[in-house]
């Protein structure tokens, strides 16, 4: 019930009440029947009454509780529609950050079998060369343009479902999304550590104090319940006008002020009040056992989150080296065979190997932010209020090295740098 409604229970209550018919009929006497010509003929009736509750053995209260508390519940469960809506739009734009990057890529790799194609025409022209080579290397190019393709088209779907978290309409014909997204796609290895984002979560997260309401409202529907055992007291006062058509009894027109105490206690109801009390506890034991599995659940989402920060972790690390490796193994197989002492399949192979290891890298940081943004839900709080990145910040102070693996985490511009 709406909090202005069940407040009014604490404020007197003004009422009237005009009666055109009789106020009271009783049988008339053989004796009296000679009189009855001889009534009047105005017969009316008009109350105006102020009543205040008195004592109502907690029912006003609680039920004012009860509503305050319904409130409070509803803030809690729009809290938590509005960080999922959070993540979810971090979700997207990292996903966004992470197609564009790999489009990068991808552009790379092109290029380079391009070249590499290139190269083994103008060999086969020479003679240097047969067939095969050019065929290989037609194959390679062939095999690496669909996954351009593909990493376009999931560009576009990252702007389509960014633009449905926006709420936003794409015009009629139009080929290109309505909003551009700036930045690129960052890593920060650093974090809080599991306590306390546990800690956090289980103080701080909407849908747990969402089923600590149930609670106390089921507390407070109890006390509204057991409020029926116990006597309710009224207090009015009034006005009263009426009319009178015995003239026997009294004159015609009367008035007069009414002041009482109005009091009520249910002694017997066929245990109606004690089945509804046994039913909200019944409830409320539902509502503890809700709210300890939504405890479960939100550390079930916090230790998921670190698990994958952990394991995107170690993925960037290891592959920020292996890129620097693949990279290398790049240029020595074209030198080797520029020189003779390697074979177009090891070029096309580190080629291969050099965009596979940047995308993987590309995706273990797409991870790592997913990560972050769920950790972040999970707590109930934004990457600044969890300090993300403080730590990182400090370290490029103290140690420029420290960061190294972040600073390599932005897609380069070339397969070779």
């Amino acid at each position: 019930m709406p909090w202005s409604l069940q407040r009014n229970a604490y404020q007197p209550t003004l009422s009237g009440k005009q009666s055109p018919w009789p106020r009271r009929k009783t049988p008339i006497s053989r004796s009296r029947a000679r009189k009855c010509r001889q009534l009047r003929d105005e017969d009316y009736n008009a109350i105006l009454r102020v009543e205040q509750n008195l004592y109502t053995g907690g029912a006003v209260t609680s039920q004012v509780g009860i509503a305050r508390l319904n409130i409070e519940k509803q803030d809690y469960e729009f809290r938590e529609i509005a960080d999922r809506v959070t993540m979810d739009v971090r979700t997207a734009f990292n996903e966004l950050l992470l197609n564009r990057a790999k489009i990068r890529v991808r552009e790379d790799s092109v290029r380079v079998l391009e070249e590499e194609l290139k190269s083994q025409q103008e060999r086969s022209r020479a003679g240097l060369v047969g067939a095969l080579n050019v065929q290989r290397a037609e194959v390679a190019l062939a095999n690496e343009r669909p996954e351009l393709i593909t990493a376009q088209t999931q560009l576009r779907n990252s702007y389509l479902r960014l633009a449905e978290l926006f709420g936003t309409d794409f015009p009629p014909g139009a080929k290109g999304a309505p909003f551009e997204i700036a930045g690129e796609l960052e890593y920060h290895s650093s974090h809080p550590g599991l306590n306390e984002c546990l800690a956090r979560a289980d103080a701080n997260r909407p849908v747990i104090q969402a089923r600590q309401k149930d609670v106390q409202i089921e507390d407070q529907q109890y006390i509204l319940d057991r409020s029926e055992l116990r006597p309710h007291v009224r207090a009015f006062s009034g006005y009263e006008v009426y009319s009178e058509r015995d003239p026997d009894v009294g004159p015609e027109f009367n008035y007069g002020g009414v002041v009482g105490i109005n009091a009520t206690w249910n002694i017997f109801d066929g245990f109606a009040t004690k089945g509804r009390m046994q039913a909200t506890r019944a409830r409320r034991e539902a509502a503890v056992q809700a709210l300890a599995a939504a405890r479960r659940a939100v550390a079930s989402e916090v230790r998921s989150a670190f698990l994958d920060l952990e394991q995107a972790d170690r993925v960037v690390e290891t592959e920020t080296e292996n890129v620097q490796t693949a990279d290398q193994t790049l240029e020595s197989a074209k030198t080797n065979f520029g020189a003779g002492l390697g074979t177009q399949l090891d070029i096309l192979q580190a080629a291969s190997d050099v965009t596979r290891t940047r995308t993987t890298r590309l995706s273990a940081i797409y991870l790592h932010n997913v990560a972050l943004a769920r950790l972040a839900r999970a707590c109930a709080s934004s990457a600044e209020a969890l300090d993300f990145g403080s730590k990182l910040k400090n370290a490029k102070n103290q140690n420029p090295n420290a960061v190294q693996a972040s600073d390599v985490a932005h897609p380069p511009a070339k397969l070779s740098q």
